[in-house]
């Protein structure tokens, strides 16, 4: 596949499905054994237990694992890949807790809101303006009023591709910029993140609180 060309979503979901069933769900790059960035920003979200989360493009990652272990009782894990959510609730079993959505996040129409979003590494693979303005249409109608959003991507000195696939970098206050107006900035860390053959993949991360319900 071509670097450079973004694959319309039945490609796209092919190219996902294929990078899980071929490298595995533990060896893929973004792989963590424990999220635990994801999870220290979730910390001092304040968001109870109770929360409605939605994990999107999470994939078989591990931080509805983590959150289970820790009893949030509330969880949403969306994506297109079949064989990635496939492969996360193998681990947790039919879990009452745990609602699995297979879908393109593009083209999800949420029939619910929730209290905190959860995206790692989905945002910077919008390169195209259209299709960040569709996400945060969509963060828009998922986004409880007064919810929190905590997004990571590539930092401006990370990878320009993962996976075969071009992707946008940015630096803290970029990626909040990208989100929209409508927020206010709770917290922005870097993570140094390892991948499982040893590389460093330098990655921004914001949390935001909507001002909606203040």
């Amino acid at each position: 596949m071509n670097g450079d060309v973004v694959p319309a979503t039945e490609t796209r979901r092919e190219h996902w499905d294929d990078k899980y069933a071929t490298t595995g769900p533990t060896a893929v790059s973004w792989y963590q054994e424990r999220p635990v960035v994801s999870l220290q920003l979730i910390g001092r979200s304040g968001a109870p237990r109770s929360a409605g989360v939605v994990d999107v493009g999470g994939g078989a990652g591990t931080l509805v694992d983590a959150l289970l272990e820790d009893r949030w009782s509330d969880l949403t894990v969306l994506d297109l890949s079949d064989v990635a959510v496939a492969a996360a609730r193998l681990r947790n079993g039919d879990d009452e807790r745990v609602t699995w959505l297979v879908q393109d996040l593009l083209d999800w129409r949420p029939q619910r809101r929730y209290d905190l979003w959860h995206d790692r590494a989905t945002f910077h693979f919008l390169v195209d303006e259209d299709d960040r303005r569709q996400y945060r249409a969509v963060l828009s109608e998922a986004l409880a009023p007064g919810g929190t959003v905590i997004v990571g991507t590539f930092a401006a000195d990370g990878p320009t591709h993962c996976s075969g696939l071009p992707v946008t970098r940015y630096d803290p206050v970029e990626l909040a910029d990208a989100l929209g107006s409508g927020f206010d900035v709770l917290a922005t860390m870097r993570e140094d993140h390892r991948t499982p053959t040893g590389a460093v993949q330098p990655f921004s991360w914001v949390m935001v609180r909507s001002h909606a319900g203040r």
